[in-house]
């Protein structure tokens, strides 16, 4: 069977579980019946039953040949996302920007990067995509902007510009060094000195991305303004850099999660989004179980739902953080990912992800991409993809898409990457550990172009790519992944399926098995009458597991990534990486 990965192929949409002609729209209308109970309630936010794409513009598809993604490149794969199943796409920030770090510094809110293309190319993308019943949700930074941003140009002008306060200024130290010891996330102290001025200004990231004041009212409205600008413009939400971050208060050492930090939440989903058809969901690091409900309860009126990393930073170093991360805890994950279950099972909503542009790619991370890369791909998003949430795929992560291998710092491109080398090394580190852990955690990992085919560089331009091509595109492509029916795409694109067919993917309860067997993860799903019982195993090697009773049943198999499984008795042998579900109702 022959598909290309560049057009929707019916063969291939009738033979994968979910034709593409039935992909959901962005507003479905479900009407149930006495044999459809089992639908999600068409009542529910469209988010809930949907799945979302996350696109890194830079890498996906260049359709000029200057090495760099853009917008008309993403239009020409939209066929491919809706033959995926996708809802909505999460697009990266497309804003105009230095690229100071890659567009999460931007210099103008209301324009598109030249690199990306032109307003009107996005306006054909909403529109192409929502044909395609596909919403675009913009990833918005409004914690920071660009120092080449007009309102930190005009800030840094003078103490009594109009523009003075739409950024944090502060005096030195009466001995003439920082305000404070805040250090910046990628590395070095958070403030840096203006000399026309004599007054420093905080930066919790890169020097050349200051922090917004959102202390100023005259500020908020101006972001707020923006935003309602694109909202009209028909896209379906936004994704909220860092959004935990805006209500610091530096003199205090706080950084995030701040006193204020859902009022200005309430009041920009007041002057916004609120009342609107879309979701929002903010990126928070600091968010805990007890804090998440502020941020997405039902009646808080702030955020669709949150990021979290818990099940990320479990993983890292106590010392050297994700520059040196511990090997997988399965034990520790399930842990935190049970938590968050349990902690938004009445209220809020899960983002539930393996990776995206700042992590690792799954399967390297937490599955085995040497020796058993396609069962453990798809084990990973079973497991992921039947929790109760919105599940996000990152690029690539559909067929399987590994980290990138790089042998020296000289291929790297992440400014993060590049600034935690140099403090690494000026601490005495050796270059090849540094690299040892870049290998497994720099940003770069993720920001590899799409592998579209076998040609060179892997179709994604016929030019010189910005980074290189991981060079496994010979093997790991979406167009072989289309064609062959037993591929990770095919896997993800029934897990898509299930969850819009199924309530008990969507509404079901969490229940957890086994939680301290460091081999498999067992849960299970209940909605009514249903049960969903999940099992999966993390380990390269067989593994025998006794099953308690209310776990031995009998029903369908709704996917499995060796062969099906229907029915549950006393014990179970589970090949490497083997992953099944299986549906009584």
């Amino acid at each position: 069977m022959t598909v290309s990965a560049e057009s929707t192929a019916s063969g291939a949409a009738a033979s994968a579980g979910t034709a593409a002609s039935n992909v959901t729209p962005l507003h479905p209308e479900r009407a149930r019946s006495a044999t459809d109970a089992a639908l999600p309630d068409p009542s529910e936010p469209w988010w809930k039953s949907t799945t979302i794409y996350q696109i890194y513009p830079r890498s996906f598809a260049d359709s000029n040949g200057d090495g760099i993604g853009d917008i008309p490149g993403i239009i020409g794969k939209l066929d491919y996302l809706q033959t995926l199943g996708i809802g909505a796409i999460w697009l990266s920030p497309i804003f105009a920007s230095p690229m100071d770090d890659n567009g999460y510094d931007i210099s103008d809110y209301q324009a598109v990067a030249p690199e990306f293309g032109t307003i009107e190319d996005f306006d054909r993308l909403v529109s192409e995509a929502k044909a395609r019943g596909i919403g675009i949700i913009l990833d918005l930074v409004v914690n920071h902007t660009s120092d080449e941003h007009r309102w930190f140009t005009e800030a840094r002008k003078s103490r009594d510009n109009p523009y003075r306060d739409y950024y944090i200024w502060r005096d030195p130290a009466p001995d003439g060094g920082l305000p404070n010891a805040i250090p910046s996330v990628f590395g070095g102290p958070a403030w840096r000195f203006d000399d026309a001025t004599g007054q420093y200004y905080f930066h919790q990231f890169s020097r050349r991305q200051p922090d917004l004041n959102w202390a100023n009212p005259r500020l908020r409205a101006e972001i707020y303004a923006m935003m309602n600008w694109w909202l009209e413009r028909g896209i379906a939400g936004f994704r909220m850099d860092v959004i935990d971050l805006i209500g610091k208060e530096v003199d205090k050492g706080i950084t995030a999660e701040g006193p204020h930090l859902h009022d200005y939440l309430k009041e920009m989903h007041r002057e916004t989004f609120g009342g609107r058809d879309v979701l929002t969901v903010g990126e928070a690091w600091s968010a805990t179980p007890g804090s998440a409900l502020l941020y997405s309860g039902r009646d808080r009126e702030e955020l669709s739902m949150v990021f979290q990393f818990e099940h990320v930073t479990q993983g890292w170093d106590e010392d050297h953080g994700k520059w040196k991360p511990k090997p997988l805890d399965l034990v520790a994950l399930k842990g935190v990912l049970g938590k968050w279950q349990l902690a938004l099972a009445e209220d809020g909503w899960n983002s539930l992800f393996w990776g995206n542009h700042d992590l690792p790619r799954a399967v390297s991370r937490y599955g085995d991409a040497a020796d058993y890369h396609v069962a453990s791909a798809k084990m990973l998003a079973t497991v992921l993809h039947l929790l109760k949430g919105t599940p996000y795929v990152y690029q690539g992560e559909e067929i399987g898409m590994t980290n990138a291998g790089f042998e020296s710092i000289e291929e790297y491109r992440d400014i993060e990457t590049l600034n935690m080398h140099r403090l690494h090394l000026e601490a005495g580190r050796s270059p090849e550990d540094f690299i040892a852990g870049a290998n497994q955690n720099s940003r770069d990992n993720a920001r590899t172009p799409m592998q579209w085919s076998e040609a060179p560089n892997g179709g994604f331009t016929e030019g010189v790519p910005w980074i290189a091509v991981n060079a496994n595109h010979r093997q790991i492509n979406a167009r072989t992944a289309v064609a062959d029916e037993q591929s990770i795409f095919h896997h993800y694109r029934t897990l898509i399926g299930l969850r819009k067919r199924h309530g008990v993917i969507v509404d079901g309860v969490f229940r957890s098995y086994l939680d301290q067997h460091p081999d498999v993860f067992v849960y299970t799903r209940t909605l009514g009458d249903e049960r969903l019982v999940v099992v999966a195993s993390f380990a390269d090697h067989q593994v025998s597991l006794t099953l308690p009773d209310e776990l031995r049943l009998s029903g369908a198999c709704l996917i499995s990534n060796y062969q099906p499984v229907s029915s549950l008795g006393e014990t179970v042998s589970l090949r490497p990486y083997e992953a099944f579900a299986i549906l009584k109702g």
